[in-house]
């Protein structure tokens, strides 16, 4: 295996390559004894650098995962992703419903707990892989039958109802597909809604009422895909911009037009009377030249949807740039006054050469994250240091939590003296004070994408 990397796998990106698995791990400061769970994360983490396909969206997935128990850091576990592909590299059998006509890198996206049972998710056609508690890989699937196809890597868990919602799309289709996944982790509803132009639908947004989508001008290039690009997706301009309102309930979708932009994650949607408030993390442009790069810095956004008039207003929240927003789980589709989001530098540069990113390459970014409070308009920021790579935060409520900012942030933070990372748990109340606790891992835990707080059953 060459450990030889380049772009995009270098700094804070560059793979690991080994699965590591170790127990009683060291804490600085005290775990809150209430939780008890995993802290899971995936991203891609290409087993083989010489790949000539290798993109930053489309590498191998790996989970890395801290298990916390009576105030206790018991283990941490990193594992591939088995992939057909991953399989046969390390000389086992492939798993249950793992494609084997394609190159198949895994689910490399998000890893979520749902059910009772744990599924690493990615967009864009694949289903999702089940992972065992220890992260071993049971197989692609369909949720007991009801999957018919794909899924994605951004379901909304509606908390009212246990309800997972989703929209889904194929790369290259010619539809998208909303879902709603039951408590039981059966699909109970699907709903197609034409989409000729093949957008590429990285997240949309939930509220009590809608299912909000963005058919934004990143669209299928079936010119990049003849050359080989293994992210086949490219700017569109010409197609503008627009938000979709699906009522839960219905088929019918409402378009309202917007100026082109890119999203890749929403904050938090709400409805306000006649009106729908969405927040995202907006970039005015987005995959140009079928390559993530030459690109646009990231804004905190609001766009308020008047459903009377027919019109959208767009609004600046915060103009630093961020990335991977989030929330406190209880007031997914409701009212919210607290966002959380990160700045990860490694990530931003991929932006590419415009306005602004000289700042990037100087290096004057640095990691940390970001605590917005929406109401008083004004962001905290915690930084850990200059060469501590920083990736999304993840919000677990206090047990009996008195107030939506009541609870905990859990991040994996590299530590650049140690050579390796560590479980930061920062206290969101207190969000530039100590950290809560400092969970010391045995390994570096490269930059990656989406995780989740799975707590144990009760």
């Amino acid at each position: 295996m060459s450990l030889t990397s380049r772009p995009p796998y270098t700094g804070g990106f560059t793979p690991v390559t080994d699965e590591v698995t170790a127990f009683d791990l060291p804490v600085t400061g005290r775990v809150p004894t209430a939780l008890n769970g995993r802290y899971l994360r995936n991203g891609p983490n290409p087993m083989d650098l010489d790949d000539a396909r290798l993109h930053l969206f489309t590498g191998d997935g790996m989970v890395h995962g801290v298990r916390l128990r009576d105030g206790k850091a018991e283990w941490y576990r990193n594992r591939w992703v088995r992939s057909a592909h991953i399989a046969e590299a390390l000389g086992e059998q492939p798993r249950s419903g793992a494609p084997v006509h394609r190159r198949d890198t895994g689910p490399n996206t998000h890893v979520i707990g749902h059910a009772g049972r744990t599924f690493a998710l990615v967009e864009s056609g694949p289903r999702p892989y089940e992972l065992t508690y220890d992260l071993d890989t049971v197989g692609a699937s369909d949720f007991s039958g009801t999957l018919l196809a794909g899924f994605t890597a951004h379901p909304k868990l509606d908390p009212a109802t246990g309800e997972l919602h989703a929209v889904t799309y194929d790369g290259g289709g010619d539809i998208v597909r909303y879902l709603v996944v039951s408590a039981a982790g059966l699909v109970t509803r699907s709903v197609d809604i034409p989409a000729a132009h093949s957008p590429m639908m990285h997240d949309f947004a939930l509220t009590q009422k809608y299912a909000v989508l963005y058919d934004l001008p990143v669209t299928f290039s079936r010119e990049a895909a003849q050359a080989g690009n293994p992210l086949p997706a490219a700017w569109n301009e010409g197609r503008g911009g627009r938000i979709g309102l699906l009522p839960r309930d219905g088929v019918e979708v409402r378009w309202f037009d917007i100026p082109p932009c890119f999203v890749f994650h929403t904050l938090n949607a709400y409805d306000d009377g006649d009106t729908v408030v969405v927040d995202v993390v907006r970039f005015p442009k987005m995959f140009v030249n079928a390559e993530l790069s030459g690109n646009s810095l990231s804004t905190l956004d609001r766009w308020v949807i008047d459903t009377v008039t027919g019109t959208v207003t767009e609004s600046r929240l915060d103009d630093r740039p961020q990335e991977f927003p989030t929330i406190s789980p209880a007031v997914v589709s409701g009212t919210h006054r607290y966002g959380y989001s990160a700045v990860t530098a490694d990530l931003l540069r991929f932006a590419g050469p415009t306005a602004g990113l000289e700042d990037l390459s100087n290096d004057s970014l640095t990691d940390g994250l970001l605590k917005h409070d929406l109401t008083q308009q004004r962001t905290e920021v915690r930084h850990f240091g200059r060469g501590h790579h920083t990736g999304e935060a993840v919000f677990v409520p206090s047990e009996n939590a008195r107030a939506e900012d009541d609870g905990y942030l859990m991040a994996y933070v590299h530590d650049p003296d140690r050579g390796a990372s560590d479980l930061v748990i920062l206290s969101a109340q207190d969000f530039t004070g100590s950290p809560v606790a400092t969970i010391h891992l045995p390994a570096r835990v490269p930059l990656g994408f989406h995780g989740n707080w799975i707590p144990d059953p009760a």
